[in-house]
């Protein structure tokens, strides 16, 4: 797969990274973000706010690889921040900042940014997790990674909760979530959890 994806300096483009929880989302998005940089391409990353997890100043994957990023409260903070020089614009845990930041994504984009982004693309439940979907269907590139189930160890493609909440944004890693394939799914479970425990055995072992 080429780093540059057919990429042209001011032309602009949407590149979108997605998939379950621990399947190497943040790891692609680094692995990008530092071939722009060898290549000398000028280049910015965002993270959200709201992802509170290891380091503020750095986006960090689960493999403990980083690259240095601008935290931010909300979508329009982005194109604020974005210099007019910059030519790549990296964003991790997209789903975070909502339905705006599909807009903003297109934006960037018409002036001739390459833009990158990571996150998850069904929710607890497994449903589509907005504003994923929308820039699905308008990015010129996209990238599906699978994790490896914790229960049967097939590819994964959702993030089953283990703990009681009706969130459907709770942040959080291992302890909170676990990668799961299609057959060994249970989005109801996290509901389950929460019931006595005599009404529940199949889930009080949960970690």
């Amino acid at each position: 797969m080429s780093d540059f994806h057919g990429f042209v300096r001011g032309l602009g483009s949407i590149e979108v990274i997605c998939g379950s929880m621990f399947s190497g989302k943040s790891e692609e998005l680094i692995r990008r973000v530092r071939r722009a940089q060898i290549a000398r391409q000028r280049v910015q990353v965002f993270k959200p706010q709201l992802d509170d997890r290891y380091r503020r100043d750095q986006i960090v994957s689960h493999s403990d690889m980083s690259v240095p990023a601008e935290m931010v409260a909300k979508a329009e903070e982005i194109l604020a921040h974005v210099a007019d020089r910059t030519e790549v614009v990296a964003i991790d845990e997209i789903q975070f900042f909502g339905r705006d930041v599909a807009d903003v994504c297109e934006k960037l984009a018409n002036l001739g940014k390459r833009v990158i982004v990571a996150g998850l693309d069904q929710d607890y439940l497994g449903r589509p997790f907005e504003p994923v979907p929308q820039l699905l269907a308008v990015a010129e590139y996209v990238t599906k990674t699978l994790a490896v189930c914790a229960r049967c160890g097939a590819p994964a493609n959702r993030s089953q909760r283990l703990i009681a909440s009706d969130e459907r944004i709770v942040v959080g890693a291992e302890g909170k979530y676990e990668a799961r394939c299609r057959r060994c799914f249970e989005p109801d479970a996290p509901r389950q959890i929460a019931m006595p425990l005599d009404e529940t055995d199949a889930f009080s072992s949960t970690r």
